[in-house]
């Protein structure tokens, strides 16, 4: 009796299914998360790089929530590419670091960009940090 009575707990664990009306509020939300993405790429290409990431990735909170494929599609590129789609989950999160994924992102395009001789920033926040610590 165990065995019929998890099968049915596994069923109804998947919810009602969705009607008509659910599935095209559901084909909208996609829609207008594509938009808004769509509308971040011209942003991003203009140079304001870190608006545009902010809202692709309020557009991809829209399309996340909404397609199942494109959830799959993005596990896939986490796994992949784990050090490019972290700092994307940390901005989609229900509260989002901000401050601190700006902060790698700096220091990851400081490193990729500039030798170490000239690398600035790491110095700086332990220039501020020394400083804080003598008052």
């Amino acid at each position: 009796m165990a065995l019929f009575a998890s099968t049915a707990s596994a069923k109804s664990r998947a919810g009602p299914p969705k009607t008509l009306m659910g599935k095209g509020l559901g084909y909208l939300m996609i829609a207008v998360g594509l938009a808004i993405i769509a509308v971040s790429v011209p942003i991003f290409i203009v140079g304001f790089h870190l608006p545009a990431v902010l809202i692709a990735s309020v557009g991809l909170v829209f399309v996340l929530k909404n397609s199942f494929g494109a959830r799959r599609i993005f596990i896939k590129a986490q796994r992949r590419h784990p050090k490019i789609v972290f700092p994307i989950r940390r901005l989609i999160r229900r509260e989002p670091e901000v401050v601190p994924v700006i902060w790698q992102q700096m220091l990851r395009f400081e490193a990729w960009v500039l030798p170490k001789r000239h690398r600035f920033w790491r110095r700086l926040r332990l220039t501020v940090i020394r400083r804080r610590r003598r008052i």
